[in-house]
């Protein structure tokens, strides 16, 4: 199943995937038109563009999440233009037999057909483009930033199971010190006190989840 709103690259995918041994069951414009011929024909992969009327912003892949959920037996190939981090995340949390390609490195058919062939047999392929950026992502995310380099220090030895005077011990401040660094860094990653919640451990958990 292919779906695109550019009718011409839509045909041309159809003419190559034709080519290549696979049949075309069904091309659609938009989302909605997707998620009926899905529905009718259950086909083994749907390539979807992530941007298709009437907004242009998601509707491939809120389609994309649709199919998983009712047909999870359908690979999905996302074809985008841009690489679009969030909803590529979104997408690809959602497991095997998914990809996501950038259009603008769909320059080699063989490789092209041969990743469809993967993504179809069960694998994940993510566009190596869109590998970087989620790396990058992840960098200027990370919630740690705000810390100083030694209250990265003090939580990383929080982490290991240290009570304040053992931290003290280990970086040779008094303990008081200590307490000092822990509220600063309680402080900077927005756990306000709580009756139910321990803050030291949700810190622990922030500092576990950016490792």
């Amino acid at each position: 199943m292919l779906a695109d709103d550019d009718v011409l690259l839509r045909e041309g995918l159809a003419s190559l995937l034709d080519r290549s041994g696979f049949e075309v069951v069904g091309q659609a414009g938009d989302g909605v038109e997707l998620l009926a011929l899905v529905r009718s024909t259950r086909p083994d992969v749907a390539i979807v563009d992530i941007r298709m009327p009437p907004s242009h912003a998601t509707e491939g892949l809120e389609a994309a999440r649709v199919i998983r959920e009712e047909l999870p037996e359908t690979a999905i190939v996302v074809l985008s233009a841009h690489v679009e981090v969030d909803e590529a995340m979104e997408l690809l949390a959602g497991g095997e037999r998914l990809g996501y390609l950038l259009k603008s490195r769909v320059t080699d058919v063989t490789e092209f057909i041969e990743t469809v062939e993967r993504i179809t047999a069960g694998a994940a392929v993510v566009d190596p483009s869109l590998v970087r950026e989620l790396v990058m992502a992840r960098r200027r995310r990370d919630p740690l930033d705000v810390l100083s380099p030694r209250e990265r220090e003090v939580l990383g030895l929080m982490a290991e199971g240290a009570s304040n005077s053992g931290i003290a011990g280990k970086i040779f401040v008094s303990e008081g010190t200590v307490e000092k660094h822990v509220r600063s860094i309680l402080g900077k990653l927005d756990l306000p006190e709580s009756e139910t919640d321990h803050r030291r451990v949700l810190a622990v958990l922030k500092f576990l989840e950016a490792r």
